[in-house]
């Protein structure tokens, strides 16, 4: 087992690493020669996740793979934590730095799909599937984990790196709870990755805050042509609260996004209705933005409320800050992604891409051969929870290329490529870019010391709180009802490996 290393000792490794590198070797080297030998497990583990097709806090089975392959690999595991089943948490070395990487392994109700086919043909109709390639996340973060151990052990590299896979990312849920649970608090930088069509990377803010509430309203029942004085309608004010958001929409900022669906709206006309519910999602470009106008939403709930007779609670949902890269982490992951390049294509492979793009009536663009160059992309308005991680620490952002051009997420057809040998392929370039920029991360005080300069300047003039509510816990059950349903039959799929790491 890895350990922390002295000032004596440090002096032996840093002797040990430049005898090593005067014999051709260096810790990259070692990290893609682990990569490279383990693309079989890679893909064993992705295309198992994306039979198992968990719903968000229903990962178990996903998680139970993760860890079992984690610790075949040396590291040490932790199933449960911040009150999470399926949270996992490895981790493996001792001491400073402590480099963390970051991601996921959901998927998305009702996108069952037969990998490889154009046409939409579910495994099980209606059942669960990897409309994002989420499953390809856990191959890519884990062989990339076991390759930056092989270098830390053969160099004598002093540090920890630790694996995070937050459960319900599609729900937007879990990582504010790690971070409120203190899991982030002993981390240098963190490195979070993602699916794409490109090998890619960015800083700035990238994406929007949210914060996700259900307000439900309480009344009194009452015969709609008999006696409705006796009645206080819940919906009534589920709708006056609705139209009273809609009148301050006016004047709120230009850069807010408000949507809501009715969730309970009566049970038939002439019954006054005693429970209505709204679910409401605000978001901002900022987190102290998006908290400014819930609390108006909040205040035009009492108004509702007062205007109807009614009560009300809130079910806190979920709330995200805007994920936020760093500059200087930026700028050492595009180096990597410059070195390593993307996957060779086969001829086969671009006219299976450019056939599923003329199958779906988008360009036909095949694959790309191409990097994304460095650069600030413009801020999107949609919402994930990794950017509670990234206003605590120093975090890289990077995506990898294992999905078809043009084939957009939380679609069907998204989900006909995860197992494809462009995924696979995708995920070994994705494993060593991300290998390197945490060796870069963990060998580089420099690096560490610029990236957190760089942070403090991002954050000097909004502080991180937290959009958590006190009282909020994660929901364990969220999801569990639709699994229960499905995963009987979803069973008869899975590949029932066991994969290890060589």
């Amino acid at each position: 087992m890895h350990r922390n290393l002295g000032i004596a000792t440090a002096a032996a490794a840093a002797a040990l690493w430049i005898t090593a590198a005067s014999a051709g070797e260096n810790p990259k080297d070692v990290a893609f020669q682990a990569i490279d030998r383990n693309t079989d497990t890679m893909a064993k583990i992705g295309d198992s996740i994306y039979y198992f097709a968990e719903l968000g806090m229903q990962e178990y089975e996903s998680a139970k793979l993760l860890k079992e392959v984690l610790e075949s690999g040396g590291f040490t595991v932790e199933l449960g934590g911040a009150g999470m089943p399926t949270n996992v948490w490895a981790k493996w070395g001792s001491g400073k730095p402590v480099i963390a990487i970051v991601t996921e392994i959901d998927a998305l109700q009702e996108g069952s799909q037969t990998p490889n086919v154009f046409d939409h043909k579910p495994l099980i109709n209606g059942a669960p599937g990897h409309m994002e390639g989420h499953n390809t996340h856990g191959g890519v973060a884990t062989t990339a984990a076991f390759a930056v151990k092989e270098a830390m052990q053969r160099f004598n590299i002093p540090g920890m790196v630790v694996v995070s896979f937050g459960p319900a990312e599609e729900q937007v849920l879990s990582r504010p709870f790690l971070v409120r649970a203190g899991y982030f608090k002993d981390v240098d930088a963190a490195v979070i990755l993602h699916i794409g069509d490109n090998s890619s990377t960015g800083y700035g803010l990238q994406n929007y805050a949210a914060i996700s509430s259900k307000f439900t309203f309480h009344g009194r029942t009452a015969h709609g042509a008999i006696n409705p004085w006796d009645g206080k309608d819940a919906v009534d004010a589920v709708e006056l609260m609705d139209i009273g958001f809609d009148k301050l929409r006016e004047h709120l900022r230009p850069t807010y996004r408000a949507h809501r669906t009715i969730t309970m709206g009566g049970l038939q006309p002439n019954i006054i209705p005693d429970t209505g519910q709204i679910w409401w999602y605000v978001r901002d470009a900022t987190g102290p933005a998006a908290k400014e106008t819930y609390d108006k939403l909040v205040k035009i709930a009492d108004g509702a409320a007062l205007m109807t007779g009614t009560t009300y609670d809130v079910e806190f949902v979920a709330s995200a800050w805007p994920q936020m890269g760093n500059k200087v982490i930026a700028g050492a992951i595009q180096k990597n992604i410059d070195q390593v390049g993307l996957p060779q294509w086969t001829i086969d492979e671009i006219k299976f891409a450019k056939d599923f793009q003329h199958a779906r009536g988008i360009k036909e663009v095949g694959l790309n051969t191409t990097p994304v160059p460095l650069g600030q992309r413009p801020q999107s308005t949609s919402s994930n929870d990794n950017g509670d991680v990234t206003w605590n620490v120093p975090t890289g952002l990077m995506t990898f290329p294992a999905s078809v051009p043009g084939i957009l997420y939380h679609h069907w057809a998204a989900a006909v490529t995860p197992t494809s040998s462009i995924a696979h392929k995708g995920m070994a370039v994705g494993a060593k870019v991300l290998a390197a920029s945490v060796l870069d991360l963990m060998t580089s005080p420099e690096l560490r010391a610029d990236a957190k300069k760089q942070f403090d300047a991002d954050t000097q003039d909004t502080k991180y709180f937290t959009l958590l509510p006190p009282e909020a816990k994660p929901p364990p059950d969220l999801n569990r009802a639709v699994m229960e349903q499905f995963r009987p039959a979803m069973a008869k799929f899975y590949l029932n490996e066991h994969p290890k790491f060589q």
